[in-house]
C-alpha cells in the first residue's frame, strides 16, 4: 500500500484514472465541512482497491477510517455517505478542530464526467465536477497557478526553486547564459532564453498566470511589462523600490499604457518588505501569489460594488409594480436582488425612488444596503449617480451594474463580466447581438464621467468615449427586460419551455 498527497484535484482525478484502467477504485468527495475542517469542500481524494491512496481530506484525522471504508465500497459497489467529528456516528474519531468534515465515497462514479474534469484543468480551464452521487453538489475547480520568471541572477533562480519545491510550475525566461546554464544545470524544467527587449518570445499566459519581472535595470522592463498587460495574467509583479517602482510606471504610462492596466502591475513585491536575500525575498513574493491566487478564486468581487436599479415608476406595465409582478413563484426584483447572494463584495447597494416600501423591505431582506433617490423622475442617470457615489464611498474600485427589471441575468455571465474586467479593462459591458446593454462593470476611474450622465443617459454613452474595453455576450433570452405584462408573459413562457 502506498499513500501519497497530491492537494490539487488535477493530480486525484489523474491518479484515479491510471488506476481506473487496471483495477477498481473509489473517489472521495468533501461535500460539507463545518468549524475548522483542513481542506474545503470540494477536495478529493482516491483509493485503490489495494488500499494505495491518492490525496487527502483532513490533516491524517480520519483519513486511515476513510481509506478503509472506501475498499468497502469497492467491494460492494455501493456509494457512501459519512460524517466525521460533531454529530457523527464515529466517537472514536473526533476532529481536534471541533468541526465536522462529510464526506462522498463513489466507487463506480462517471468516468467519462471524471475524464472530462481532468482534461479540463490540464488544459488549463476552470471546471465543475457534476456527479449525481453528490445530490446537487458541484465542486468547482480552477487549473494550478504557474509562474513566468523573467530576470537576471539569484532572484529568479531562487523563486523558480521554491516554486517547485511547492508543486508549482514556473517557466523562466533569462537573458544571460551564466543563468541559463545554471538553470539546466538544476534541471529547472522550462528555461527560455531572451535575446532582445525588441524581439521577445510569445507568451502562453493565461488567467492562473503570475508574471514576475526580477530585472534590476531598466532594459527590459517596459517591453516585458506590456506585453504582461496584453495578456490575462492575474498577477503581474516587479521587484524594486517604491521610488523605482514610480518610475516603472512613469515609463509605461509614457508608453501609452492605461490607468486601470497600470494599476495591474505590482511592486514593490513580496508580503515581507525589503527582502535582501534571494531565498527570503522568494518565500515572500511566493506567498504573495498565493494570496493573489486564493482571492481569485475566493473573492473575485472583493473591490467590485454590485449596484441594483431599482428606481423605475413601471409608467409602462399595465398591472401595478412590474418589479413586484410575480415571475416563477417570486417578484420580478427578488430574481435582479438574489444576484452574487454568496459572493464577498465591497458593497451591495440598491437605489429605489421615494415611496418604494414594497420594494425596500424585499431589498432589506435580502441583504442589499438601500438608498432613496428623490430625484427619480429625472432620469436613470440620477439612480446611476447615487449608486455610484455610494461605491466610492464604500471604496469599491469598480463598480457593476445591474437592472431591477432584468431577472434572467445570471451568476454565471457577471462572473464573466469580472472575468473580463480584471484583465486590466477600463470598462466591460453585455451585448446582446449587436445591441450593448446592462449588465456593465466600470473601473473607479470612470465614476466621475458616470455621476455627470444626465437624463435618461445611461452608462453606454460613457462606455463609448473609453478605451481599453470589452463585450461578453448575453443570449437573447437572458436580456428580456420587463416593461410590459407581455414581456413578463414571454419570459415565463421561456421558464416552462
Amino acid at each position: 500500500m502506498t499513500c501519497t498527497y497530491p492537494e490539487h484535484p488535477e493530480d486525484v482525478l489523474g491518479q484515479f484514472l491510471v488506476w481506473s484502467e487496471d483495477a477498481r477504485a473509489a473517489l472521495i468527495v468533501v461535500t460539507a465541512t463545518e468549524g475548522g475542517g483542513v481542506r474545503a469542500p470540494g477536495a478529493l481524494m482516491a483509493v485503490n482497491e489495494t488500499g494505495d491512496v491518492a490525496g487527502y481530506i483532513s490533516g491524517g484525522c480520519v483519513d486511515a477510517d476513510v481509506a478503509l471504508q472506501a475498499r468497502n465500497a469497492i467491494k460492494t459497489g455501493k456509494a457512501l455517505t459519512l460524517l466525521y467529528g460533531a454529530g457523527s456516528p464515529f466517537p472514536d474519531l473526533p476532529l481536534p478542530c471541533g468541526g465536522a468534515i462529510e464526506v462522498a465515497i463513489l466507487p463506480q462514479p462517471d468516468i467519462l464526467e471524471i475524464r472530462r474534469a481532468a482534461r479540463a484543468l490540464a488544459s488549463r480551464q476552470a471546471t465543475t465536477l457534476t456527479l449525481p452521487e453528490l445530490d446537487g453538489f458541484h465542486p468547482h475547480y480552477t487549473p494550478k497557478p504557474r509562474l513566468r520568471i523573467a530576470g537576471r541572477g539569484a532572484d529568479c533562480l531562487a523563486l523558480a526553486r521554491i516554486a517547485a519545491s511547492a508543486g508549482i510550475a514556473a517557466e523562466l525566461q533569462l537573458p544571460d547564459e551564466d543563468d541559463v546554464a545554471l538553470a539546466r544545470a538544476e534541471n529547472l524544467p522550462a528555461v527560455t532564453r531572451l535575446v532582445t527587449p525588441s524581439d521577445l518570445p510569445p507568451t502562453d499566459d493565461d488567467p492562473w498566470t503570475a508574471f514576475i519581472l526580477m530585472f534590476h535595470d531598466r532594459d527590459w522592463e517596459t517591453s516585458l511589462l506590456k506585453q504582461a498587460l496584453s495578456g490575462p495574467a492575474f498577477y503581474i509583479g516587479a521587484v524594486g523600490s517604491r521610488r523605482t517602482h514610480a518610475n516603472r510606471l512613469d515609463a509605461l504610462k509614457t508608453e501609452g499604457v492605461s490607468a486601470p492596466q497600470l494599476e495591474r502591475v505590482r511592486g514593490p513585491i513580496g508580503l515581507v518588505a525589503s527582502m535582501r536575500d534571494a531565498s527570503m525575498l522568494a518565500i515572500s513574493v511566493l506567498a504573495e501569489i498565493v494570496s493573489a491566487y486564493h482571492d481569485l478564486r475566493r473573492k473575485p468581487f472583493a473591490q467590485t460594488a454590485l449596484i441594483l436599479l431599482a428606481a423605475g415608476q413601471s409608467q409602462r406595465f399595465e398591472s401595478g409594480d412590474k418589479l413586484l409582478a410575480e415571475l416563477r413563484g417570486q417578484a420580478v426584483l427578488s430574481h435582479a436582488a438574489s444576484a452574487l447572494t454568496d459572493t464577498p463584495l465591497a458593497a451591495r447597494i440598491a437605489v429605489i425612488g421615494p415611496g418604494d416600501r414594497a420594494r425596500a423591505e424585499l431589498l432589506i431582506d435580502a441583504g442589499w444596503d438601500v438608498i432613496t433617490n428623490f430625484d427619480a423622475e429625472d432620469g436613470q442617470s440620477t439612480s446611476l449617480a447615487h449608486g455610484i457615489l455610494a461605491a466610492e464611498t464604500a471604496g469599491a474600485k469598480a463598480a457593476m451594474v445591474i437592472l431591477g427589471d432584468m431577472p434572467q441575468i445570471t451568476d454565471t455571465h457577471l462572473e464573466a463580466l469580472q472575468a473580463t474586467f480584471t484583465s486590466g479593462k477600463s470598462s466591460v459591458m453585455s451585448q446582446t447581438g449587436d445591441v450593448l446593454c446592462p449588465p456593465a462593470i466600470f473601473h473607479h476611474t470612470t465614476f466621475d464621467a458616470l455621476k455627470k450622465l444626465t437624463g435618461d443617459a445611461g452608462a453606454k454613452s460613457v462606455f463609448n468615449k473609453l478605451a481599453e474595453t470589452a463585450t461578453v455576450d448575453l443570449p437573447p433570452q437572458s436580456a428580456i427586460d420587463i416593461d410590459s405584462v407581455s414581456d413578463l408573459e414571454h419570459a415565463e413562457g421561456l421558464t416552462h419551455a
